[in-house]
């Protein structure tokens, strides 16, 4: 470990210090980004290229499928965390991604690609993409110091969008100039040097050491997904408010390839123009999300309603600066919310409720996303994009109601809550202090993860302060 300074009281950033969390970063930085470009080079592909007449189901359809893992295989990631040597796993799920991409890229420059071909690639990336997330988020504390624990997670969770952002600009943009096999080999070159990355990393746990999927130590006996939520019920009502508010949210990665095919006419650097107009606002906003004033209901009511306005603009003006500017104002609001609302959710859970909860909110959370993807690529095929787009607007109205009217506590959580006396308390532990090896949080995803909102004591956040140190959505 290495812990170079810059000058007395000012330390370099923590991936520059710390040679081991800032390698595997870099992996996830490349993973999430690969992943990302394919999905959108191969929306545009199917829409722009393949589809006749039908390319919004296509792409929705496959965007359904890039989400389904993370879904479906939720307990399944959980045990595999808990059992094997994570830097195995984070290994073999960038090397089995990355030979995934590279067969689909020999496959598509020998011959004609079937679109089937590009729906099983995009199922296996997301496979591979759904252990090495969590996976990454659990391994923290094997490659941080206590101190650095609340930096690395804040870190990655405001950096993850970096990721998103790179490989939305490059995807349509890869497919115009070398179509679907040059997607893949610029893929599979992303994922190949994250496996690599990650094999040059050695992590402070036993398992290091040890078999690839040795058998833990037998674990203390945890509560029921029930019987947490039993005893949580403001999170639970915050879960299903931002639920059904990202039925709306996530249909934008099939609405806005159709709005540039169908509305803007515009070609595959259009698309990466909107793509990227949207990731850097989510960059943005998860670095300014702690400086947001206000309780968490409030706050993300605000950014829901603001989100509302924002994707009815392109409903009503064609023009591309404007709608650029539309989604730069809509990501800011998906990275504030995240922000907020992942430390509320990390200090009302108890730590031992943590994998359980974590693992199962990814899996609610992104139930609407394969449900969002078909039903607005259906819609796509029936209605005008720009419909669409106020279909988004107004379903986001009452989900920004309900929280705000949403009862419960009262207060804010930005201070850190003193370490749960037993499970049923609902009161957070300190944010300075590491999780369990075999956590399972999940990375932020659009509208899903947020911070502190229900505490008794009302104190502001630091601005410095990330978001705490066991979990995200992505």
């Amino acid at each position: 470990m290495s812990a170079l300074t810059k000058a007395p009281g000012r330390r370099l950033p923590l991936v520059l210090r710390n040679r081991a969390f800032g390698t595997v970063w870099l992996g996830q930085v490349l993973t999430q980004a690969g992943t990302r470009m394919f999905q959108v080079g191969a929306s545009w592909w199917l829409i722009g290229y393949a589809a006749s007449g039908d390319g919004g189901l296509a792409a929705g359809l496959l965007m359904a499928v890039s989400t389904l893992p993370a879904v479906a295989l939720a307990p399944l990631v959980a045990r595999a965390i808990a059992r094997c040597s994570h830097r195995a796993l984070l290994r073999a799920a960038a090397a089995g991604a990355g030979t995934a991409a590279a067969a689909l890229s020999v496959w598509a420059a020998a011959s004609d690609l079937p679109v089937v071909a590009v729906y099983a690639a995009a199922l296996a990336l997301a496979t591979c993409q759904a252990f090495f997330d969590p996976c990454l988020t659990t391994s923290v504390p094997q490659l941080v110091d206590d101190e650095d624990i609340e930096a690395a997670t804040g870190f990655e969770l405001s950096t993850q969008s970096l990721a998103s952002l790179g490989g939305a600009l490059l995807g349509a943009l890869v497919v115009d100039a070398a179509q679907v096999a040059g997607l893949a080999a610029g893929c599979a070159v992303a994922y190949g040097t994250a496996a690599v990355l990650i094999t040059t990393v050695r992590f402070r746990a036993p398992s290091d050491g040890t078999a690839p999927c040795a058998d833990p130590a037998e674990p203390a006996p945890r509560r029921t997904l029930r019987q947490i939520l039993g005893a949580l019920p403001y999170v639970r009502a915050i879960l299903l408010c931002f639920t059904a508010a990202n039925l709306f949210t996530t249909a934008v990665f099939v609405v806005m390839p159709l709005y540039t095919a169908t509305v803007l006419h515009g070609d595959g650097a259009t698309v990466s123009l909107l793509e990227a107009s949207l990731g850097l606002g989510t960059l943005i906003g998860s670095f300014t999300g702690a400086r947001v004033p206000g309780r968490p209901p409030v706050v993300g009511s605000a950014c829901l309603g603001a989100m509302a306005v924002a994707l009815a603009v392109p409903g009503l003006i064609a023009a591309r600066p404007v709608i650029a500017g539309a989604l730069l104002v809509t990501g800011w609001c998906v990275g504030v919310i995240g922000v907020r609302f992942v430390a509320l959710f990390q200090r009302l859970v108890p730590a031992s409720d943590k994998p359980a909860f974590f693992a199962v909110m990814q899996a609610v959370l992104g139930a609407t996303f394969p449900v969002a993807s078909l039903l607005f690529g259906l819609l796509g095929d029936h209605l005008s994009a720009r419909t669409l787009c106020l279909i988004q607007a107004a379903g986001l109205v009452p989900a920004a109601l309900a929280l705000l009217l949403l009862p419960g506590r009262s207060g804010t959580a930005d201070a850190p809550a003193p370490e749960p006396a037993d499970e049923a308390a609902a009161h957070p532990a300190p944010v300075s202090a590491p999780e369990p090896d075999d956590e399972t949080a999940a990375h932020p995803a659009p509208v899903s993860a947020p911070e502190p909102a229900g505490e008794t004591v009302a104190r502001p956040a630091p601005v410095s302060a990330p978001a705490p140190a066991d979990g995200g959505t992505r």
